[in-house]
């Protein structure tokens, strides 16, 4: 009876170092947990802010930057329009030319007529014309008596030009003898010659 006791002695040695390896395993674990987190770290972080930083440098960098672009090219665009008037001046030595009386483009002494549209007589309304042109003469208060009698001018206008027919208008020289009517009309109703010349700068059958 007193061997079985020796006996069970190596055996308690080998399970005790046994023992405490499975109570430090749990403890091993616990400290690679966090060097675990701590290597992944850097890779978590770069992965949520590589999104942010690039919306950032596209929000405040390249869209301001392309705005400027944009405004400077804006600006490159009208400042060659704004100064058509100069451009021609200086091509005529420095000095830009006043329209002469009667010509097209003396503001004080023409008048114009802008998308007049009227049905052709003897197409029941299936036809009509649409012009638009420039009243001038020598008179310098042209502007002036015609605006200030524009309606009785546009009841003239609209008469001679509803009386034509398509036949008048395939006839050769048919707006010259519109022309010479017009200016007739509105001498007769303003009472003294005003109108000197009429010019189209649209005129169109449809």
């Amino acid at each position: 009876m007193p061997a079985k006791p020796e006996a069970a002695a190596p055996e308690a040695k080998q399970a005790a170092p046994a023992a405490a390896a499975e109570a430090a395993s749990p403890e091993a674990k616990q400290g690679e947990s966090p060097s675990l987190i701590a290597s992944l770290l850097p890779a978590i972080i770069v992965v949520v802010l590589t999104p942010v930083l690039t919306w950032a440098v596209a929000e405040f960098v390249l869209i301001k930057r392309l705005e400027k672009r944009l405004a400077s090219v804006a600006s490159a665009q009208v400042e060659p329009s704004a100064k058509p008037a100069a451009a021609e001046a200086s091509e005529g030595g420095g000095e830009a030319k006043e329209p002469k009386k009667g010509e097209p483009g003396a503001s004080a002494n023409t008048y114009e007529f802008s998308n007049v549209v009227v049905n052709l007589a003897g197409t029941m309304g299936t036809r009509y014309l649409k012009a638009t042109f420039l009243v001038t003469g020598s008179d310098p208060t042209l502007h002036s008596v015609f605006e200030g009698n524009k309606p009785k001018l546009t009841d003239v206008t609209l008469n001679i030009l509803s009386s034509l027919t398509l036949p008048d208008l395939e006839e050769a020289g048919a707006k010259n003898v519109i022309r010479e009517k017009l200016v007739a009309a509105y001498n007769q109703a303003l009472g003294k010659r005003v109108a000197e010349q009429v010019y189209f700068s649209d005129f169109v059958v449809q």
